[in-house]
C-alpha cells in the first residue's frame, strides 16, 4: 500500500489550516502563530466573503499559561488584510 503524504495549503509558503470560521496561519514549530477568526461575512453573488475578521498573534509554547500565549490582537475589514497584517507579524515577505 503506496503511503500518501499530506500537504497543507499555504499562502506565501506559510501554513494555512482552517476549521470551520477559524483559521491559523503560521508553522507550529515556530515561536508564534496567527489565529484568525471570521466574525461576519456578506454575500458577494455566489460568495459568502468575510467582512469582519479577528486577528491574534499567540505563542506555540504550551507550557505558558493560556492568558499570556496571546501577544498582539487586532481586527480587519477582510480576510485579505488579516493574512497581510499577519505576514507582517510573522515577518513574511
Amino acid at each position: 500500500m503506496a503511503e500518501t503524504k499530506k500537504t497543507f495549503f499555504t499562502y506565501k509558503g506559510v501554513p494555512l489550516v482552517r476549521k470551520g470560521n477559524t483559521i491559523y496561519f503560521g508553522n507550529m514549530y515556530d515561536d508564534y502563530v496567527v489565529m484568525i477568526e471570521i466574525l461576519g461575512t456578506e454575500k458577494q453573488g455566489d460568495l459568502d466573503v468575510a467582512n469582519k475578521v479577528r486577528l491574534r498573534k499567540m505563542a506555540t509554547d504550551i507550557t505558558l499559561p493560556p492568558n499570556e500565549q496571546i501577544v498582539k490582537k487586532a481586527e480587519k475589514s477582510s480576510l485579505y488584510e488579516a493574512l497581510d497584517m499577519a505576514c507582517a507579524w510573522l515577518k513574511i515577505s
